[in-house]
């Protein structure tokens, strides 16, 4: 017997409701970020009697002995002043050789630093082995990197271009690319959701609001900013989203500049993912319990707002696609109607087109992402990997609201190695 009451039909509009107001909102970005992504790049002119500034490049590492050598060959491989760069391998507590490893390019390369966390002090997560380092570096520029990273030579040079160009930045921001992408449907996926992120999302709040989060790597910032914010929380495990909350507290602003690129690796196995985004969500989590009083009184209140998004984006988007998703298996079933009037079939059609749309464009961005098989990808995506953010949502929000569990560093399983493109 089907069964329909207004109540169900009001749930099924708000949800309607609020899935196309985050649809129009990213539709926004996505033409501001359209736009940005065409005017062209050119490195700010560097006078030819000018130093470049020094650099610090922090790369926490734990238990990374299967990458950690690519990716301090690619550091020192970068197109930057030797005598103003130091690579600072954190060592964490690793057990697998990854100090043997560094200790031996740091004898061969003065520019490479082996800082190992004292044993008692370790395996508290990324944040904590970066505080460990920060008070020992030499430079007012700080670069951070993860140990899978493999940045283009030209990279870091960008990233210190853009803040000396503009010195009221706090922070520049790079792109990743995924480094394995054609290895797994799983990381097929990855490649497109992080370009639609950047190309939507980056490049549209930075061209539109002003606007960049802080990624996990691939950014530099200045020595004295994170001076002014008392470095990392260790409680947070996306310590990248907390620090760019407290980053622009202090009134400063951080670059989205997509010519710097690195690339890394993402999960391959589904495990694997599943326990990295609910890491990430249950780190969301935590930076809105911890900020959201302070943002609501951050100024300009666009930024307020955007920041406040950002961090809830998680609940507002699956909630609404979780109830329109049951509901519309329910009415398939026949358990209940829906008697809201309305062009439903339309408007959810018109959704699925901008969807694609948007992400194929993004994807075109980048030379060979456009591909017929990415499309289809891009077509799949929609009824199966974003769909996969709901249980990685409602696991973060047991552990942390009902369970109340213990917020504990998981680190990306890593894989065996593979050179970056160029």
């Amino acid at each position: 017997m089907m069964r329909s009451s207004a109540w169900l039909d009001a749930l099924f509009v708000a949800s309607a409701v609020a899935i196309w107001f985050m649809i129009a909102y990213q539709f926004a970005l996505f033409v501001a970020g359209l736009l940005y992504s065409r005017r062209p790049w050119r490195e700010p002119a560097w006078p030819a009697d000018a130093e470049w500034p020094g650099v610090s490049v922090l790369v926490p590492a734990r238990n990374e002995a299967r990458v950690i050598d690519r990716t301090i060959e690619a550091l020192t491989s970068l197109d930057y002043p030797a005598d103003r760069l130091e690579v600072v391998i954190v060592d964490d507590g690793s057990t697998d050789g990854t100090g043997a490893i560094v200790a031996e390019r740091a004898a061969r390369d003065a520019r490479v630093r082996l800082l190992a966390v004292p044993r008692e002090r370790s395996g508290r997560g990324k944040a904590a082995a970066l505080n460990q380092a920060f008070s020992s570096v030499l430079h007012d520029l700080v670069a951070i990197y993860d140990a899978d990273n493999r940045p283009e030579p030209d990279a870091l040079r960008i990233l210190v271009a853009a803040l000396v160009h503009e010195p009221a930045l706090a922070a520049a921001v790079g792109k990743f690319r995924c480094l394995n992408r054609r290895r797994t449907l799983l990381t097929r996926f990855i490649n497109i959701e992080s370009l639609a992120f950047q190309w939507i999302v980056q490049a549209g709040r930075w061209a539109l609001l002003g606007v960049t989060s802080l990624p996990g790597t691939n950014f530099v910032i200045r020595r004295r900013v994170l001076e002014d914010v008392g470095g990392w929380d260790e409680e947070a495990l996306t310590e990248d989203a907390e620090l760019t909350i407290r980053v622009y507290e202090t009134g400063r602003r951080i670059r989205f500049v997509p010519a710097a690129v690195t690339w890394e690796q993402e999960p391959e196995r589904l495990r694997t993912w599943f326990r990295q985004r609910t890491r990430w969500a249950r780190g969301h989590n935590y930076v809105l319990a911890k900020h959201l009083r302070r943002l609501l009184r951050l100024r300009p209140r666009v930024l307020a707002i955007e920041l406040v998004y950002a961090l809830s984006v998680y609940y507002l988007v699956f909630a609404a696609i979780a109830v329109s998703d049951l509901l519309f298996v329910l009415a398939g079933l026949r358990v209940l109607s829906i008697g809201a009037l309305g062009p439903f079939s339309e408007i959810w059609l018109l959704a699925f087109a901008l969807f694609v749309l948007e992400v194929t464009i993004a994807l075109s961005r980048e030379p060979g992402e456009d591909s017929f098989p990415n499309l289809c990808l891009v077509v799949a995506t929609y009824f199966t990997y974003s769909q996969l953010w709901i249980p990685v949502v409602v696991r973060a929000f047991i552990d942390d609201a009902i369970l109340k569990r213990r917020r504990t560093w998981a680190k990306t399983e890593r894989y065996a190695e593979e050179a970056a493109p160029r």
